[in-house]
């Protein structure tokens, strides 16, 4: 079996785990046939966008290459799963619970976040749900763009069984121009239910 190249990770950039669990991680990854493509930039806060999100494999893949990488992300999840016992599996992941349907102002609460956090890593999906959408949610963009921080595009190629990510991108001034030029790296394709993306 040959060797897995895993790039590595800039010391800016928030780490987590040991030799350990990045070598579980790893052979977790050549077990199952994935790899990773490109780099995360040397930056101590960036929000990752993650798409296609077709399927529940989204997360579990996701969690296996951040266990590779060793880097310490954080996640918002629907609040619902976060529920004893799997709360404490969630939050230890680097979940934070988000009431979609509370009045509360969930892109502030997030750039806060970042305000209060020196290193910080944002992984989200743009679609926000595994169901098909018309068009991208864009609260990761009003994130980005209020803490200040860049975005990088990163994607699941499932039938190649790769991790791809893509170089970062600063929020500029027009929105819809931003989006145009972040979807051009997703592919239906590259899903796992192509006809659900």
């Amino acid at each position: 079996m040959a060797p897995l190249h895993i790039p590595a990770l800039g010391d800016a950039v928030a780490t987590r785990g040991n030799a350990f669990s990045r070598g579980l991680a790893k052979l977790a990854m050549r077990l199952t046939g994935w790899r990773i493509e490109g780099a995360f930039p040397n930056f101590p806060q960036f929000v990752v966008i993650v798409a296609p999100h077709t399927s529940n494999w989204d997360f579990f893949v996701g969690v296996m290459a951040m266990f590779a990488l060793g880097f310490r992300g954080t996640f918002m999840g629907k609040h619902t799963v976060f529920r004893w016992p799997v709360s404490l599996v969630m939050r230890w992941l680097g979940g934070i619970p988000v009431d979609r349907a509370s009045p509360h102002n969930v892109v502030q609460q997030t750039i806060d976040y970042f305000h209060a956090r020196p290193q910080m890593v944002l992984a989200l999906s743009p679609e926000g749900t595994r169901k098909k959408l018309p068009a991208w949610r864009t609260g990761f963009w009003y994130v980005a763009k209020g803490a200040g921080v860049p975005i990088v595009p990163a994607a699941f190629d499932f039938p190649a069984k790769r991790v791809l990510i893509f170089p970062p991108m600063q929020p500029g001034e027009d929105l819809a121009a931003d989006i145009a030029k972040l979807r051009t790296y997703y592919d239906a394709r590259m899903a796992k239910h192509p006809e659900q993306y």
